[in-house]
């Protein structure tokens, strides 16, 4: 695929024109109406993109390819080592199973506007559900397959769904994982109930059916009439994406559809250089933002096959998962997190397996969700002699703020860098009042408004939580949350988070919410959780607790406890597996708790205790256990 022009000037067009420049990417896509009013934002700064456009984003994704005579073009390809099963559809077989799972839905009287909350595992059926309810003008809501019942329940009960789409099991490396249990104890808890359930059922782990509620999806979709696409409006919502909030209740972004569409269709071509019938695998899950930007709707939007995997990149069977998986479906552009290439190398250093295989197809390495060390980065480009592109972007902005963009205008790549700002972006690096710093100073990271297409529009149900978050700490700007710096090219670092979200293997988890968790045991006095560095995972969650006066329990037995119940109420994807009984913590003469400060000490970095800190020798307290346990 031929580049497609100068980086500067392409930025700074997006940035002088927005309008015009946004006119022309909308132009390539099939609406029913086409927009004239490019962009509206309001009083706040909040962009609303194509606001008189009328669309419907699963006709563009399928409906569209099988009308220009492009139906035997394989669309989605699910690859499952751990159910050694393969499943192929074309975008017209693709198209006909989505049609009809949403005539079910609508059978089931979900119409437009309506929610429909999916928890499903990583089989076509996931995305037939997402696409089906995108075909009504309903809004979808996937949440995580891994994630307890109760991270379930507080998702119903803000989306308040119509209808709730799950499968009767997960299926892991070593385990199958029942989902129907952890529904019905989702739905004990809610306050709001959808009308009814339905199961996939898997041969592994059939589940009991609650009469009156649950739906067997084989048996209601033999009788179900297709329906046909919905027009909805290009502000419309498309989906909610539930992401971690500071202060423990999750926060619903909301996407809408027509930004979003022109948005993903514009990353493929430009970030990603792909063109129709070229194969993409992001190797993420659909109940992160990565599975629905770019396993579901940008490769199909633009025309591409896209790769659905079950599996993980080590253990199904080995460290040479990702590299048969990209060898045997032909793989352009190969999408994770770097906590999966740290898992590879860490189980095939010399990358004695990746050699074994024809890895001709792939031009380009793609990693996003966490920062890429150096040393990873390093491997990855050393021994698949493939470019590797670190790119860096977040759940509310659903595409990548800043990457290097293989198909237009290609940079050198440095290490620890996700490049520069992408078309749309105006990235600024502020200082506490908001004045922007020099070259090489370290900030927060924020992006001056409007927000390209495909941002969030607000928060469900929350507007103000919406502005509150994200637009009144420096007016006038979008704040990302992470800090960094740019360097005298313009090359954006990435250097972590500014608040108390950490990242765990790709997935932002609040730190805020664990506090709670850890606080509700009847031994603890007080507590915090920091992420700690960690080589595969990138962060882990470390517990920091102190007893109650008298509690009668020994840390080793607090520890399990502590452990299970992070594990009962978020899951094991947090990798809570550490909780550290410490006599005090440090804190301020306001009582607030030096988080960074203990951050820095658990990391083995240099630190400088505050002017502010009421007694310094919690300090030389808590360093020295935490040194012990970095020496464990």
């Amino acid at each position: 695929m031929s580049k497609q022009g100068d980086y500067q000037e392409e930025y700074q067009r997006s940035l002088k024109d927005p309008e015009g420049f946004w006119a022309e990417q909308a132009a390539s896509l099939p609406w029913y109406r086409a927009p004239t009013e490019i962009l509206r934002s309001d009083a706040d700064g909040v962009a609303s993109w194509f606001a008189d456009g009328e669309m419907n984003t699963a006709y563009m994704a399928l409906d569209h390819h099988v009308e220009a005579g492009r139906g035997d073009q394989l669309a989605l390809i699910y690859d499952s080592p751990v159910t050694q099963q393969q499943a192929k559809y074309t975008y017209l077989a693709l198209r006909d199973a989505v049609a009809t799972f949403a005539g079910l839905l609508r059978a089931q009287g979900v119409s437009k506007g309506d929610r429909v909350v999916i928890y499903m595992p990583m089989v076509p059926e996931a995305v037939i559900a997402m696409l089906a309810v995108a075909r009504l003008g309903a809004i979808h809501s996937v949440v995580f397959g891994g994630f307890a019942a109760n991270e379930l329940a507080l998702r119903i009960d803000d989306a308040q769904p119509k209808v709730l789409v799950t499968a009767s099991c997960g299926i892991e490396v070593d385990r199958v994982i029942p989902y129907k249990p952890l529904v019905d104890k989702a739905l004990e808890l809610c306050s709001e109930q959808p009308a009814s359930c339905i199961v996939l059922q898997r041969p592994e782990c059939q589940a009991e059916l609650t009469s009156g509620r649950d739906l067997d999806w084989a048996q209601v979709i033999a009788s179900a009439e297709p329906a046909d696409c919905v027009p909805v409006r290009a502000t419309d919502p498309l989906y909610i994406l539930y992401t971690s909030g500071t202060t423990g209740k999750p926060k619903g972004v909301v996407r809408d559809n027509g930004g979003h569409a022109v948005a993903l269709c514009y990353s493929m071509r430009t970030v990603y250089d792909m063109a129709p019938g070229e194969v993409f695998w992001a190797a993420s899950d659909v109940g992160w933002v990565v599975g629905h930007s770019y396993i579901v709707y940008a490769p199909l939007l633009a025309g591409c096959t896209t790769v659905l995997y079950e599996g993980k990149p080590v253990r199904t069977p080995d460290a040479a998962a990702f590299w048969r998986v990209v060898e045997e479906h032909q793989v352009k552009a190969l999408f994770a997190a770097p906590t999966a290439f740290r898992a590879i190398r860490k189980e095939d250093p010399e990358a004695a397996q990746l050699k074994q295989h024809n890895l001709d197809h792939l031009q380009y390495i793609f990693v996003a969700g966490e920062r890429l060390d150096p040393s990873t980065y390093d491997w990855l480009r050393e021994h698949s002699h493939k470019p590797v592109i670190d790119h860096w972007w977040q759940t509310e902005t659903g595409w990548a703020i800043c990457a290097n963009l293989m198909g237009l205008d290609p940079k050198p790549s440095k290490a620890g860098s996700s490049s520069l700002p992408v078309p749309g972006y105006d990235v600024r690096i502020l200082d506490d009042s908001g004045l922007e710093l020099p070259a090489g100073e370290q900030g927060a990271i924020a992006l001056r408004l409007p927000l390209p297409p495909g941002c969030l529009s607000t928060v469900w149900g929350n507007h103000e939580r919406f502005l509150a978050g994200y637009l009144s700490s420096y007016p006038g700007h979008y704040v990302s949350g992470d800090g960094g710096y740019r360097d005298e090219e313009g090359y954006v670092f990435i250097m972590g988070r500014t608040d108390d979200v950490i990242n765990v293997a790709g997935h932002r988890l609040s730190t805020g919410e664990m506090e709670e968790i850890l606080a509700s045991h009847g031994a603890v006095a007080e507590c915090a959780v920091i992420g700690v560095d960690d080589q595969l995972k990138g962060q882990l969650p470390l517990g920091l607790v102190i007893l109650k006066d008298g509690a009668a329990i020994e840390p080793e037995a607090l520890e399990q406890e502590l452990v299970a119940r992070i594990r009962e109420d978020i899951g094991a994807i947090a990798c809570f597996q550490r909780a550290l009984v410490v006599p005090r913590l440090p804190k301020t003469r306001s009582g607030k708790i030096l988080r960074k400060l203990l951050r820095q000490v658990a990391n083995g970095e240099d630190y400088t205790v505050p002017s502010t800190i009421d007694d310094p020798a919690s300090v030389d307290e808590v360093a020295a256990q935490l040194k012990d346990l970095r020496n464990e």
